[in-house]
């Protein structure tokens, strides 16, 4: 039976040099500094095949999110219209998952630098997946 629990392991942690959310761009190709994400040994195997110039999915766990929101004012901008969360890129909501489209810069071990990555510094890393066009399935 389901009992509504699901549990969600951080893999790495986000280094960057963005601390203060309402600093940070809204999308990483919007002026997002390099960072680096720095993975657990547990997952190493899992790295193996990253290489520099690969575009990957970044999936965090936005820690510091208001998980109580469900209406907001698109891009924090009191002039746009409130919507709700699930039609906008909010990091608060109720499952806040970030979705973060980067390209790997460098592999070193355990440490992937990337560029476009607007994730706060210390911000969990729960999962990692390619970025597929339409023709590789």
């Amino acid at each position: 039976m389901d009992d509504g629990q699901y549990v969600v392991r951080p893999i790495g942690r986000v280094e960057s040099p963005l601390v203060d959310a309402s600093a940070a761009p809204k999308q990483g190709f919007e002026g997002a500094p390099p960072a680096r994400i720095v993975f657990d040994p547990a997952v190493r195997e899992g790295l193996r095949d990253l290489r520099p110039g690969t575009q990957v999915i970044i999936l965090t766990w936005l820690d510091r999110a208001d998980r109580d929101v469900l209406v907001v004012h698109p891009r924090d901008d009191l002039s746009n219209p409130q919507r709700g969360v699930f039609s906008t890129r909010s990091s608060d909501r109720p499952n806040p998952v970030g979705l973060h489209r980067v390209t790997v810069v460098a592999v070193d071990g355990l440490s992937v630098d990337v560029e476009d990555l607007e994730a706060l510094d210390g911000t969990p890393v729960i999962d990692v997946k390619p970025v597929l066009d339409r023709l590789d399935g």
